[in-house]
């Protein structure tokens, strides 16, 4: 296996069918599709893509249908958790062919050991909840997985943020088992990342020492509005991607990417040195 890998990891995507617009507002679709143009033309390439939740906007066949339809034309390797717009079932006849996901079981939970650094999917979902939880049985299972590969560095996926933000309607509906995440955590030194959907923003949060970060929508962004109580407001700021960087000597960093066309990349040397 190589020394260094990238994770791309893209969430929110929020897909209805027919190219409807969520909130009337939203061209979820088209956005996709310009983040998917995007994805297949960052050179150097990615290694793989992960999608942390909210693939579709009401969990209906027909959305995973258009998702699926559009994410077969990735160039990547790509995985996916849900998110709590989506729906177990709908999720798993959607994707039933890919490895990745389990094909029994409560919860769609995985582990991918194809690369330097190890990446395990945990299903954070209540159904028809907007939180998310981490009960007996899924705590167990991460740390089942943890304790088999105690050296491996590892990247941790749920869809639910599990810290405050300070956004006060994301945070009543955040993973409301945070503080067993972190004891789970604490037994398992080998994770350098956990990465999260759901709060439509890029934050950068820690818990138990671990970094904890959440990626931007692929079409809108949740107002950052920090007024106790606030409204649940969204806004059309750009949308992004991270990018998450590891090798063996440095560890990992994470970047943010916005999504568009933009001008560049110029140099800042030339025959002369620094361009004057």
């Amino acid at each position: 296996m190589n020394n260094a890998f990238v994770l791309a990891q893209i969430s929110d995507l929020h897909i209805k069918t027919a190219g409807r617009l969520s909130y009337k507002k939203v061209d979820t679709l088209a956005a996709l599709k310009n983040c998917i143009a995007q994805l297949n033309a960052l050179h150097p390439a990615p290694d793989a893509v992960a999608i942390t939740g909210d693939l579709t906007d009401f969990g209906k066949d027909e959305e995973y249908a258009e998702v699926r339809a559009l994410l077969d034309t990735l160039t990547l390797p790509w995985f996916a958790i849900p998110g709590n717009h989506d729906d177990r079932a709908a999720f798993r006849r959607a994707f039933a062919d890919k490895p990745w996901l389990p094909a029994a079981g409560e919860f769609i939970n995985w582990t991918v050991d194809d690369f330097p650094v190890r990446l395990i999917g945990l299903d954070s979902t209540v159904p028809e909840k907007p939180w998310g939880e981490l009960c007996d049985a899924r705590a167990a299972w991460l740390s089942e997985q943890l304790a088999a590969a105690p050296d491996t560095p590892t990247i941790l996926m749920l869809h639910h943020h599990p810290f405050i933000s300070g956004i006060d309607h994301m945070d009543r509906q955040n993973l409301r088992d945070d503080d067993r995440l972190a004891r789970v955590l604490l037994n398992a030194p080998q994770v350098e990342r956990v990465l999260c959907g759901h709060v439509h923003r890029f934050m950068v949060s820690q818990l138990a020492g671990v970094v904890v970060c959440t990626a931007p929508g692929t079409s809108h962004q949740v107002a950052p509005d920090f007024t106790p109580d606030g409204p649940a407001h969204f806004v059309l700021e750009p949308p992004g991607m991270l990018l998450h960087r590891w090798s063996r000597a440095h560890g990992m960093s994470t970047h943010y990417l916005p999504l568009g066309q933009y001008d560049g990349p110029w140099p800042f040397y030339d025959e002369n040195g620094l361009i004057d």
